[in-house]
Order: C-alpha cells, then structure tokens, then sequence
C-alpha cells in the first residue's frame, strides 16, 4: 500500500527566515518560546504548541500556510498542521 504525499506540500517554498533570531510575535510580545518552527510558505518564525502562545499553529490557522519545519540545530522535520502529520 502507497501513501500519497501531502497535497500541501505543493505550497512549500523557498524561504528565509523572516527573524532568525525567535518567534516573530513572542520577540514583540517580550515573552518567551520553548522551540521554533520554520513557515515554508512565507518564512514566518513561530513558537510551537509547547510554547505558551503556540505562534507557529496561529500563523498556520491565519495565513493558510500549512507546512512548517523545525528551526531548531539539528533538526530537519517538517509537519502539517492541517493533517497533524509528518511530512
């Protein structure tokens, strides 16, 4: 059995990270993020869901941009917040 791929994978792009050094709104916010996750649709930095203000799934519900990667050293996994799947 195939598993098809994720068709939102089609709305990745090539991206640069729009603030590299944290969460986008949390820098704002002055409050602070457990782990960072990569938009690969527009290069948004947001915190993730085990972070306070869960940033990166907010973006994803607003923007429509599905897919996100880790920003974290180390780390190259990408997730659908849409399928609540790797990808």
């Amino acid at each position: 059995m195939t598993i098809p791929p994720d068709p939102h994978l089609s709305l990745v792009r090539p991206v640069t990270a729009r603030t590299p050094q944290g969460c986008e709104e949390c820098l704002r916010l002055g409050s602070a993020w457990v782990h960072l996750r990569l938009c690969l649709t527009c290069g948004h930095v947001g915190c993730c869901d085990s972070s306070p203000m869960r940033h990166a799934r907010g973006h994803a519900e607003t923007a429509g941009h599905p897919i996100a990667r880790s920003f974290e050293p180390g780390e190259d996994w990408r997730w659908c917040f849409v399928h609540e799947a790797m990808v």
